[in-house]
């Protein structure tokens, strides 16, 4: 199961729901009963190597985010 977070519409009201990912584009209902929803963008962190700096902290994050490549 992931999670994902919706927004309504008519309300405004910001909501999460718990559902298989093969259920992701599914219509979401609002907590109040309004079917005019819309699902959000939710940014992920991962952490590789187990360390505490973040790759784009110690410039190693490739392309132009913070890498070598840019000039």
């Amino acid at each position: 199961m992931a999670r994902y977070e919706f927004r309504c519409r008519a309300c405004g009201d910001t909501f999460e729901l718990s559902r298989p990912m093969s259920e992701a584009s599914a219509p979401a209902t609002c907590p109040a009963g309004h079917d005019d929803t819309v699902k959000l963008i939710s940014a992920v962190a991962v952490n590789v190597g187990g360390g505490n700096k973040s790759a784009a902290a110690s410039g190693n994050a490739g392309g132009c985010c913070g890498g070598g490549c840019c000039g």
